[in-house]
């Protein structure tokens, strides 16, 4: 691990990266990259997870193109040194910013998105002009076989290089004198890797998760927020830390709105999904069993059904739950949906002020005041307004948590920005020199006051 951050290290200080026609090489490389391996990607995911190649080509290298071709539109005006206004005190000297890489990035990778989530924060790194170590999930052992040799296929290891293994490799990683760490997983680990990281004082982005709600009040249109919520809440099997992880319903709409998400999971996957081979499993048996254990609480509406052979969990809606059943401690990640029913929306508001901020927060309805104050009065990573998952898809918005959901952000720019360090630059004059900022200065005192009082 040593020789490698050093190697690294050493070949960032030779100004390799700083250019903007080298980051834009790397970037057309790394497209190349996902469009040849795109076949043993696909397979891998289907291998691990079970992903469709439906829905492993759009939630994984359909969404790493787009990020890729946001950042090759951009790269060269965001790159660019930002000027800045110079205050009085300041006059005859210019003023501004200068974008300058970290170094060397770490980006500790997760298994449930394991292409997207390894490579979207590598994709900011290299635009930012850094050297980056990927460190994928050991959950999906084929997938991280594929991105190892992908990337040595593509970028030599001074430049990018993959690391597989257990915590333990992780460990070691961040003993090592890194520039920035990139974490994408649970929050337990985000605290630790955010512990290990400070014994350095490595900058870090935590991008974690929680439970997130989503929130159907009575002028919803019932049918379309069931439709969305169907298909947010169990793509990937629910393994999607921006997942619905449990539903407020206003209680006059209720019984139209369970009828329309128990037509939309049989339309989506079937009557018998546990034997749709285009449905996603659960990722190991630890977390199969951890879910599957939700089923025992409250009363099933829907699902209900496992097969524990396959890893696999019908798409499950639960009712007759209370904050204190373990389904609602912690974040479900899995296709288990616990209902909760309100009178007004201010309950809702209660209740979830209380807990951890999510990271993420769905709400139906139409009237805009109610979307006005449920949006602004909660903490949240970020949204929908009558929709789930859609805004991770918008490169243009910053994704990021807040709280125990997470700390900082990226997609776009602001990927570009997270792993950038921006250095601020007065260039002074030689032509003059004001005198009341030296002391014995007569005026100075009073210059300072009416300049700066």
């Amino acid at each position: 691990m040593n020789q490698l951050v050093k190697l690294q290290k050493e070949w960032f200080n030779e100004g390799h990266t700083k250019n903007f026609q080298f980051r834009k090489e790397q970037l057309y490389k790394m497209k190349t990259m996902l469009e040849t391996f795109e076949s043993p990607v696909l397979k891998s995911l289907k291998f691990d997870l079970s992903k469709s190649e439906y829905e492993a080509y759009t939630s994984e290298i359909a969404f790493l193109k787009s990020e890729i071709n946001i950042q090759l539109k951009n790269l060269k005006s965001w790159m660019s040194k930002t000027k800045v206004k110079s205050p009085l005190t300041h006059t005859g000297s210019k003023n501004y910013i200068l974008k300058e890489p970290y170094g060397t990035t770490l980006i500790i990778a997760p298994w449930n998105y394991p292409i997207q989530l390894a490579l979207a924060p590598m994709i900011g790194a290299i635009a930012s002009g850094n050297t980056v170590i990927i460190k994928p999930s050991e959950l999906t052992p084929t997938v991280s076989w594929v991105i190892k040799r992908m990337i040595e296929q593509y970028f030599p290891t001074h430049y990018i290089a993959v690391v597989e293994g257990d915590k333990k490799i992780t460990q070691e990683l961040l003993n090592q004198p890194l520039d920035y760490v990139f974490f994408t997983g649970s929050v337990n680990v985000g605290k630790k890797i955010m512990e290990q990281a400070s014994q350095r004082l490595i900058p870090v982005t935590l991008e974690l998760g929680g439970k997130s709600p989503a929130i159907v009040h009575k002028d919803a249109s019932i049918n379309l927020a069931a439709k969305r919520i169907v298909w947010g809440k169990f793509t990937n099997a629910g393994q999607t830390c921006i997942a619905p992880d449990y539903l407020y319903i206003h209680h006059e709409i209720k019984a139209e709105l369970l009828k329309a998400i128990k037509k939309y999971i049989y339309k989506f996957y079937g009557e018998k999904s546990l034997l749709n081979d285009k449905y996603v499993k659960i990722i190991n048996q630890q977390h199969f069993d951890r879910v599957s254990s939700y089923l025992e609480e409250g009363n099933i509406l829907i699902g209900g059904r496992v097969d524990s052979r396959n890893h696999r969990i019908e798409p499950s809606v639960i009712d007759q739950v209370t904050w204190n059943d373990s389904v609602m401690q912690d974040e479900i990640f899995g296709p288990v949906l616990p209902i909760l029913t309100y009178d007004q929306l201010d309950e809702v508001i209660d209740q979830v002020e209380q807990r951890p901020k999510p990271l993420a927060l769905y709400y139906f309805g139409e009237n805009e005041l109610d979307q006005k104050k449920v949006t602004e009065s909660l903490s949240f990573g970020g949204g929908c307004i009558n929709d789930t998952l859609y805004h991770i898809l918008n490169s243009h918005l910053p994704f990021g948590g807040v709280g125990e959901s997470g700390m900082g952000s990226y997609h776009g720019e602001a990927s570009f920005n997270t792993f950038t360090h921006e250095k601020s630059i007065t260039k002074q004059t030689t032509k003059f020199d004001q005198a009341f900022r030296y002391p014995g200065s007569e005026l100075g005192l009073k210059v300072i006051k009416k300049l700066l009082g």
